[in-house]
């Protein structure tokens, strides 16, 4: 079957999918229809999920200064960079009301090829990480106070924990959540968690067997470790005792009661915009401002 009718109709239903008054974002679902057909275009944009590549201006950013004066969240994509995946994901936020800025900073070189490449250049994804920190650190500086989140998606959940690494100390995030990390189980995320003020929300499934079993078994993870992700069976994790009555990792498996929420276990459905407006951002939407 030709890939042209497929892009055709994602792209015609993407488009009323945002410019339909009372279904584009960010007015809230009002009926079982409008939640269904949020939920039937974003499944199909993930069918051409390269594309999202494209998308520009609100569709990626949210940064108007009365936003910003709330909160931030900065979505780290997977190794593929800005697809509809996260573009998907940014509007679930906006669906629930999240009153924070929110930007798609694609920390990948942009080209959809290079993907493996994305995945172990240590080296460069180490610097790319320093470079984010800066960013929270500046708008710690700037906004004294407001609840700050980083959101990875496989691999960019895996580069989430290392930006937090290249913190300062003291607590600088509000939060991390993960979805399907492609790190490694036995990775420690004591580091991490030591710069948040609540934690580390960890959603994984054991259903997401190609990319994070198979393909971590091939390919590696982020890490390099030649083993399932954590994504797929969570982290064998043990917090420092010292720690963890204020810094915990949160690990939440799939439930096929998930499918509900167009979630279908696999390394998608965590991504998907019916799923993050009811199940990730009540997360960060009951983060009071200090």
């Amino acid at each position: 079957m030709p890939l042209w009718p497929i892009i055709a109709v994602a792209t015609v239903l993407f488009v009323a999918w945002t410019l339909i008054p009372g279904i584009r974002w960010p007015a809230p679902a009002k009926s079982t229809l409008c939640r269904f057909w949020r939920g039937l275009v974003c499944t199909l944009s993930f069918l051409v999920l390269p594309i999202g590549q494209l998308c520009r201006g609100r569709l990626i950013k949210r940064m108007e200064p009365e936003r910003l004066d709330r909160g931030l969240v900065l979505i780290l994509p997977g190794i593929e960079g800005r697809s509809f995946l996260n573009v998907s994901l940014m509007a679930g936020l906006l669906d629930a009301g999240l009153p924070y800025a929110m930007e798609i900073v694609d920390w990948t070189t942009g080209c959809f090829m290079l993907a493996i490449y994305h995945l172990r250049a240590s080296k460069r994804n180490r610097r790319v990480a320093g470079q984010i920190a800066n960013r929270v650190v500046e708008y710690r500086r700037q906004y004294p106070g407001r609840p700050v989140w980083l959101i990875g998606h496989s691999a960019g959940g895996a580069m989430s924990l290392l930006t937090a690494e290249f913190l300062p100390a003291e607590p600088s995030l509000t939060g991390i959540v993960l979805l399907a990390p492609a790190m490694s189980s036995h990775y420690s995320c004591d580091a991490a968690m030591q710069r948040t003020e609540l934690g580390i929300w960890n959603f994984y499934s054991a259903g997401d067997v190609l990319f994070l079993g198979m393909g971590t078994l091939v390919f590696g993870t982020f890490d390099g470790v030649h083993l399932p992700g954590s994504g797929c069976i969570g982290f064998a994790h043990r917090t420092d005792p010292s720690r963890a009555a204020t810094c915990r990792l949160r690990q939440i498996p799939y439930r096929l009661g998930m499918i509900s929420q167009f979630n279908l276990g696999g390394h998608f459905g965590c991504m998907h915009r019916v799923f993050v407006a009811e199940m990730i951002a009540p997360i960060l939407r009951e983060t009071p401002l200090t």
